[in-house]
This record gives structure tokens, sequence and C-alpha cells, in this order.
């Protein structure tokens, strides 16, 4: 029998199911979209394919009854985690008016739902992040225990709202927990040709926090290593950067065509260490699952992805009057 690390976390069975669930839904989401996508039926897709370990990881660490997140596009393992449905996201898809989000105002992966502590991003990637430490601030002030997770590519560490971010979550010690999540690629930029620090956790010592990199492609390391930040945030001792090493499966988009920039052995050699593949492997040799619960979750699964994409299809637009609500003030 291998080693169990899970329950030396102090995570039981049930809860390891239950990552491994939803990250498997979060990969069978996308796929869909990607088909849906081809066939002409919504208009974009961008990816959280190989990076579901570090997103559920991540997320499982975290108080859902209290915590924020301010996840980037391609979050789909921490929404679905925080309590979004497979539903609303392909409601998202379609651009319908039941769509959480904006009413199908928006891009997908621009993620929202406000009474599960969602906090949506913007098309200018980083700007979540000055947002999260806002949240962390106010929750200081106002004397709450939460801590707030935002999450962004190593092309975003670049941004000026990243620096300005963490510089003012490390002077005031406030319990924000920064997730990089690198995929090795700003759309089509090398890590290499983006950043000059070996890794972006090598950034934290300039804003007085910890940082860290780890496994993206084992949830079992993220949720330790982002349930230290957490408790650690919690105790009044300040932010922590966290840099989540993963593989992004997909092209950038589904605008983008990835043959330009990337070989097709590097792909082939990243798709050997797929988080879905290697935690499925990790959950059955310690017993916790076998081939017969494995299809039984797919099975499940499958079965909530074509009911959600189905009803989707289906759902009503919004009103075309409604375009400018929430726009300008009504009288």
């Amino acid at each position: 029998m291998a080693e169990n690390r899970h329950k030396a976390l102090g995570l039981s069975d049930e809860n390891v199911l239950e990552m491994y669930e939803t990250m498997l839904m979060a990969r069978r989401i996308d796929e869909r979209m990607w088909l849906l996508n081809r066939a002409g039926k919504i208009p974009f897709v961008i990816s959280c394919q190989g990076q579901e370990a570090a997103q559920v990881g991540a997320a499982f660490a975290l108080d859902r009854e209290k915590d924020y997140v301010l996840p980037y596009y391609r979050d789909m393992g921490i929404v679905l985690t925080f309590g979004m449905t497979a539903r609303e996201l392909m409601l998202s898809g379609f651009a319908k008016a039941e769509d959480p989000n904006s009413g199908g105002r928006q891009m997908p992966g621009h993620f929202s739902k406000k009474k599960n502590r969602i906090v949506t991003g913007s098309s200018p990637v980083t700007t979540q992040v000055p947002h999260a430490v806002g949240i962390a601030l106010a929750g200081r002030m106002d004397g709450k225990d939460l801590v707030a997770l935002v999450t962004f590519g190593e092309g975003s560490s670049n941004q000026g709202d990243f620096h300005e971010g963490a510089n003012f979550a490390g002077v005031h010690k406030l319990p924000v927990i920064f997730m990089c999540e690198n995929n090795k690629y700003a759309i089509s930029v090398p890590y290499e040709k983006q950043v000059a620090c070996e890794k972006v956790s090598d950034r934290a010592i300039g804003y007085g926090m910890p940082g860290y990199t780890v496994d993206g492609n084992d949830p079992l390391e993220v949720y330790r290593i982002v349930k230290e930040a957490a408790d650690r945030g919690r105790r009044g001792e300040g932010p922590t950067l966290i840099e989540a090493i993963t593989y992004r499966l997909t092209p950038h988009s589904s605008d983008d065509d990835d043959r330009s920039y990337r070989a097709p052995d590097e792909l082939a050699a990243a798709k050997t260490k797929d988080p879905i593949i290697t935690f499925g492997a990790y959950l059955k040799e310690v017993g916790v699952m076998d081939d017969v619960l494995e299809k039984e979750i797919n099975d499940r699964v499958m079965k909530i992805v074509n009911e959600a994409t189905d009803y989707a299809e289906n759902a009503p637009y919004a009103e075309p009057e409604h375009a400018l609500k929430h726009v300008y003030a009504e009288k």
C-alpha cells in the first residue's frame, strides 16, 4: 500500500474523492465547451485543462463559508469548489440571461457569484489582485476572520497591479494569498522571455512575505501550502506568495494556435503528468478508488455536464433592451 498522504494532512477519503470529482467536473465541462465552440454554438473558450489540481487543492484549503476567492479566467476548479454549478458555467458559455456572472454580457471566464464570495475579474489581466488586497483590508477593519485568495498567471506577475497589491498587503500584513498558476506561457511567450528571476516566488522577499514554489500537478501539496498560508493570514502574520507550477494542455484560448510556439513533443511530455490521471492513480494506490468507482464518478459527472449543456443551450437569451442595464443610472 502506498503512503497515505491525505490522511497526514487531515483529509478524509471522502474529502479526496470530492477533490477528484471536482477536478474531473472542471475537465469535462471544459472539454464540452471546446466541442460546443468548434460546433459554432459558443463563441469562446479559455481553458483550465492541466491546472485543475492547483485550483481545487487551493480552494479546498480555504473556509468556503467565509473566505473570498478572486479567480483568474482559467479557474473553473476554484469556482466549482466554492459553489458554482455546471449549469451556471454553461449558461455563461452560451451567454444566456440566467448566466450568474453577468446575465450574458461578459465573456466566459469572468466568474462571479456574490453569495459564494466569488469576486468577478475583468478582461485586463491582474486587476483582481488589488481587489483581493482591498477585501482583506476591509475584512480586518470589520473585525472579520477572512482570508482572500487571488490567482493569476505568471505573465500577470509582471503587471503593476501585482506589485502594488503585494507591496500594500506586505506593509499592512493583510490575510491575502497570492497564488501564481505558472503554466509556462503568457499566451505565446515562454517563461524565460518574460521573467528574469528563476522563480516567481523569488519576488516574495521584496514585499516582506514568504514565497513558495510547489508542484501544481499535486493537489495535496497545493492544499498543504495554501492551508499553511491561510492559517498564517488568520494569525495576523500577513500575506504569502505561492507559485504552483502547472502546464496548460490546450491552446491559450479557442482563438489561439499553439503549434506556432510550442513543439508537439513538449505537449506530449506534459500530458504524462496530467493531474487528473496522476491523482486518480494515487487514489487507487492508497485504496480509496478502484476502476468501478472511477467509472461511477465519471458517469455521474457526464450526466451533470450533459444536463447542464441541454439546459443552457435551450435557455433564453437576455432581452436586447437590457443591453445597457447596470451601465447607466436608472431613474
